[in-house]
Formats: structure tokens, sequence, C-alpha cells
């Protein structure tokens, strides 16, 4: 048998494709298992919880018992739904993390532009610079033509 392997190719935030280590791929299948996972336990915790809220015929338990244990059920299945979505906040928390940490090229392409735009503000006052000292220059150069050709010198 020859071994098959998957190498995912994603589409970083500046718009480049590039592929990703073996590392990155498992952890991002294991992130993708979570979401399943968990949005599941959500979807089946809640389907449950709505049945059991359904009042049913007289059965072999008394209607007071069915409805202590039916209630315990809820909490039981609420805790189970909370769970899942505390579970999901983390996983969006550790999804942008790896975001964060492993977008190298969003991240470069980030300090590219802001260097770019501080380049172009440097040149502008660099720019501002020269003209005051022009104009300052030729202030200067008529002052000292007007005093040296006053009589008050």
């Amino acid at each position: 048998m020859h071994a098959v392997h998957e190498t995912r190719v994603i589409m970083s935030q500046s718009g480049q494709q590039r592929a990703l280590p073996p590392v990155k791929d498992s952890l991002l299948k294991s992130y993708l298992r979570h979401l399943h996972n968990d949005v599941q336990s959500i979807q089946e915790n809640f389907t449950e919880i709505l049945k059991s809220a359904k009042v049913e015929e007289e059965t072999q338990v008394a209607r007071q018992t069915q409805g202590e244990q039916d209630q315990n059920e809820m909490h039981v299945r609420a805790a189970n739904i909370v769970r899942a979505g505390e579970s999901l906040m983390k996983l969006v928390s550790d999804i942008k993390e790896f975001l964060i940490l492993n977008d190298f090229p969003s991240a470069n392409a980030a300090i590219g532009q802001r260097t770019q735009f501080l380049h172009n503000i440097q040149a502008e006052v660099d720019s501002k610079i020269m003209q005051l000292r022009d104009e300052l220059s030729l202030n200067l150069y008529e002052l000292e033509e007007e005093y040296y050709s006053s009589r008050f010198k």
C-alpha cells in the first residue's frame, strides 16, 4: 500500500496560498474535530431537552417523580450545553492564537505597509523642512541686506 500524504493549502489574510506543515495540518484537523463534536453535543442536548419537556401520558412512574427526573435530566443537559459552548469559545481563542502566531506573510505584509506609510510621512516632513529652510534662508538674506545697507549698523 502506498501512503498518501494530503497537504493542505490555506489562504493567508494577505491572499497568498501556502502549504501547511503536517504538525499544523493535524492541529487544524483537531480544531475541526472539536468544532464538530461541540456543535453536535449542543444540538443533541438541546434536542433531548425539548423531548423531555413534552408531557407524556401516564406511565408506571408517578407524575411527580417523572417531573423530578426530567428536571434533573434538563439540568445535566443544560450543563452539557454550557460546557460545549465554553469549549467553542476556547476553540475560537485557540484558532485566533494560531492565526496570529502562524500567519507570517500577513504580518510581514502589514509591517511592510506600515513601513511604507511611515516612509511617505518622513518624505513629506523632509520636504516641508527643506521648504522652511529655503524660506528662512531667503528671509535671512533679505534681512542681512537690509541691515548692511542701512545707516544704523
